[in-house]
């Protein structure tokens, strides 16, 4: 049952994150999640569809770290570990990935905002008034970053954990 308790955890962590992170981004360019996100939720609030998206978004990140977590702490002969084992690892991947995100979305900014951005309506979609499309791409960067991120970040807190266990067998041998 231990196994579960890291699931629940990574999950709540990817919300807590994306919430945060959806809050921030759905202020700089509403339109990113009113254009370029399903239509799932009645709203133009960005405080709504921050939280809206930042739940949906990324529980089954959450979830997907988890069962990975879960198995890289508990399965086979080595001594086990629990949720309380990575919230270190967890709260470091999380941190990087806020950095991440903001540098990636200055980047963009610096990239695009002096630029007229007129007829980049081929990447962004016709329906993304001109005006918005700079940010518009600004918030896709820093959302494609976090993700990135966070996948390569997870299969590194995964492959330490199963490091880390190996390490206390061989120190308990």
């Amino acid at each position: 049952m231990k196994f579960l308790g890291i699931v629940p955890f990574a999950i709540f962590a990817a919300i807590a994150y994306g919430v945060v992170h959806d809050q921030i981004t759905a202020r700089l360019c509403v339109e990113y999640f009113t254009i370029g996100h399903p239509r799932l939720i009645d709203s133009d609030s960005p405080a709504v569809l921050g939280l809206f998206w930042g739940v949906v978004g990324t529980w089954w990140v959450g979830a997907g770290l988890g069962v990975a977590l879960g198995m890289a702490s508990r399965w086979g002969r080595w001594p086990k570990l629990e949720w309380r084992d990575h919230r270190r690892g967890v709260a470091w991947l999380l941190g990087v990935m806020a950095f991440s995100a903001v540098m990636a979305g200055i980047a963009a900014a610096g990239a695009l905002l002096p630029h007229d951005l007129e007829d980049m309506g081929d990447f962004t979609g016709e329906a993304v008034p001109a005006s918005a499309r700079p940010l518009f791409l600004v918030d896709a960067a820093a959302h494609l970053t976090s993700y990135g991120v966070g996948l390569v970040g997870g299969l590194v807190l995964v492959a330490r954990t199963v490091l880390r266990r190996r390490r206390m067998g061989d120190a308990m041998a």
